[in-house]
């Protein structure tokens, strides 16, 4: 897109002359030189944040409003969701051992990365998108911006698509498959799309804590009541399904390579969500707190998907293991009941995504003009339309892959591979390369050392995600379909637990 500007946006764009002097001179100059931002002094009272708050403030629309505690309640309804729910079913594969292992250093290394790209906003305030880091990070090149816009609207509709599933599993568990799975799809698509349409951050951050608080009750109602009840769903019902719940520290012989691979990328998913992380640093008003957002998140993330995973596998065993664990609850009224409680979940978090790759679209198609930042006819229209198509080709991804555990695993293979793993040690090093030079491993000691071969194999797991991580969930999905787990595309058959 050649009439797209690498980091341009419209406040910069409506400075006076003296300022797009300054402007250009930034954008010249590679930012990661500069003392000043490094040192996180890009808030509301100085710097680039200061004026960009300044030139929306007569705006009708403003966008950089959020606190650290609003953009912490975002955080908590990305990662406190519905995957919660595949843990127990990740630990029944790896085994209990290696099963928490891998959470608590999924868990370090996102926050890791995640500081990373918070460090990295703060050298660039004017960066909006993880599309602008990918244009920044591979040397200004546009085919980086392009595959990363690519990869970006696919993963947030991937995300979209996942929720189209979970919400016809709902209407479908708690109807008794009261119509078509495809009919229940499309209806939870045209109630996104509704809710989707407010377009600032800080109005979906006061949803986002009744989302997360909800989605919390949801896990902990279904963690009583599986230890509560006698048995778990389908007890002694075949040869399959018989005797006490089987519990192994470690996985069991015969645990096949695609099954594993797609355990650990379930457990994967559910912690990363850097691709967003840009997207609300751009609209907080103090960037400099992002640090306590995530850090409040992650820690709460450790604590909540350890022991949802743990002590739900513990009653449920590896043989009456489902995906999502509310398949796991034997009595129907406990199962409907702690369900229940995901709903605005299962809406909020798809409307989240759809919202940001809105926003990534939207502030491109308008950037100087008035309807980006005011209500007019045009803005609306076009806001709303981009939505109606981004829920449309949700709609056609939920029914292409009708497998919860299996688009988990697709979408972190194909995806936070790069947005959780190589972009970030990527950044690391571009930023240490311009703040000590060419050989700042040499230069630094041993932090340069350290800090330069953990990068490198952080480079190294998101290329080992993107090859045999595919690999393994495309493989995972063409069993299932030849398991008849599910029917085939567009199927009206119940998906319900």
């Amino acid at each position: 897109m050649a009439g797209f500007p690498l980091f341009g946006t419209a406040r910069e764009q409506s400075r006076s002359p003296s300022s797009d002097s300054s402007a250009d001179k930034l954008k010249d100059k590679d930012l990661e030189r500069s003392p000043q931002l490094a040192g996180g002094l890009s808030d509301s009272d100085s710097g680039e944040i200061g004026r960009q708050i300044e030139l929306e403030a007569e705006n009708s629309i403003k966008y950089r409003t959020c606190s650290w505690q609003k953009t912490a309640a975002l955080l908590f309804s990305e990662y406190i969701c519905l995957a919660i729910m595949s843990f127990p079913w990740s630990y029944s594969i790896l085994g209990l051992v290696p099963g928490l292992i891998l959470t608590v250093f999924i868990a370090g290394v996102v926050l890791y990365t995640s500081l990373i790209v918070w460090r990295f906003c703060l050298r660039h305030p004017h960066i909006r998108d993880v599309c602008d880091i990918g244009q920044h990070l591979f040397w200004d090149s546009k085919i980086a911006w392009y595959f990363t816009a690519v990869m970006f609207l696919l993963n947030n509709t991937f995300i979209q698509g996942l929720h189209c599933v979970v919400g016809a599993e709902y209407l479908n568990t708690i109807s008794n498959h009261g119509t078509c799975t495809v009919v229940f799809s499309f209806v939870v698509a045209v109630i996104s799309l509704v809710c989707s349409i407010p377009r600032t951050f800080g109005t979906l951050a006061k949803v986002a804590t009744i989302s997360a608080l909800a989605t919390f009750v949801s896990v902990m109602l279904a963690v009583i009541f599986t230890a509560i009840e006698d048995h778990p769903a389908r007890y002694n019902s075949t040869p399959e399904y018989s005797g006490e719940p089987i519990v192994k520290a470690f996985p069991v012989p015969g645990t096949t390579f695609v099954s594993g691979m797609s355990a650990f990328l379930n457990i994967s998913y559910t912690f990363i969500g850097q691709i967003t992380l840009p997207s609300f640093i751009a609209e907080m008003r103090e960037p400099k707190e992002f640090w306590k957002s995530v850090t409040a998140v992650t820690i709460a993330e450790i604590i909540v998907f350890s022991l949802v995973g743990a002590i739900v596998y513990a009653y449920t065993g590896n043989q009456y293991m489902a995906a999502p664990a509310f398949g796991a609850i034997g009595d129907e009224v406990y199962k409907k009941v702690s369900f229940s409680f995901m709903i605005p979940t299962i809406i909020f978090l798809g409307v989240l995504y759809a919202s940001v790759s809105a926003r990534f679209i939207f502030f491109r198609l308008f950037e100087g003009t008035r309807h980006k930042g005011n209500h007019t006819f045009v803005g609306w229209a076009s806001w709303i339309g981009i939505l109606a198509a981004l829920w449309a080709a949700a709609f056609i991804i939920a029914e292409v892959i009708p497998f919860f555990s299996d688009l988990l695993s697709i979408m972190s293979s194909l995806f936070d591979s790069f947005f959780g793993f190589i972009f970030w040690g990527v950044a690391y090093l571009r930023m240490r390369y311009d703040d000590h030079g060419p050989g700042f491993y040499r230069n630094r000691g041993f932090r340069g050392w350290v800090g330069a071969i953990v990068n490198v194999g952080l480079i190294g797991i998101g290329l080992y995600f993107l090859g045999p991580g595919t690999y393994a969930s495309v493989e995972s999905v063409i069993i299932d379909y030849r398991a008849g787990s599910f029917g085939g595309p567009f199927t009206c058959a119940d998906n319900g637990l």
